[in-house]
């Protein structure tokens, strides 16, 4: 009895901090130093919230860049289930998705080269990328001009407005987040 009386109040003590004032505390400093990111990144337009800057979402219509396919449960881009399809490189099941993928992706951009960037074939672990590189994404411009009776110098002066590169560059490859740049999209329309 001696020896429980110490552990139980360790416990009651170690809860206390990790259950109550660490994320009391990691809160309180997220917000202050890191209030957009800690509330979601969020990207708001005319009052309305609009999507996220960290979560992708689901475009299909031929006159907005595509992202990343998403193997999400129930529904693309599902961020409460998010996960990949766990189909390992070996599985027949996986092949025939990549194939079925590249086949779609060829039909729906006809004018694009023959290569279909493998970003555009594979999901992610997470399913809910936000991002593509300037590649995958230059490679839809025939399609995305056709569709919105834009020039594709014009598209491609947009893609380079939104590609992100990292601070130092040598960390990681730039990217190009899809849902500003089809939101920046369709400001062009409005203007």
């Amino acid at each position: 009895m001696s020896m429980l009386r110490p552990a139980i109040l360790l416990f009651i003590l170690l809860a206390l901090i990790t259950g109550g004032l660490y994320p009391l505390l990691t809160t309180a400093l997220g917000q202050w130093w890191f209030k957009d990111r800690a509330n979601g990144s969020l990207i708001i337009q005319e009052g309305a919230v609009r999507g996220s800057r960290l979560i992708g979402q689901e475009f299909t219509a031929a006159g907005y860049f595509h992202g990343r396919p998403s193997a999400t449960a129930e529904s693309p881009y599902n961020p409460l289930a998010s996960g990949g399809s766990n189909l390992a490189g070996s599985n027949p099941a996986l092949d025939k998705a990549i194939a079925e993928r590249v086949a779609a992706l060829r039909a729906a951009n006809p004018q694009a080269s023959q290569a279909v960037p493998v970003e555009l074939t594979t999901a992610s672990a997470s399913g809910l990328d936000y991002s593509l590189t300037p590649a995958a994404v230059r490679w839809q411009i025939p399609r995305v001009a056709a569709a919105r009776g834009l020039p594709e110098a014009a598209l491609r002066q947009l893609v380079e407005t939104h590609t992100e590169t990292p601070l130092p560059v040598f960390i990681g490859t730039p990217v190009v987040n899809i849902v500003e740049l089809n939101l920046a999209l369709d400001a062009l329309r409005k203007n």
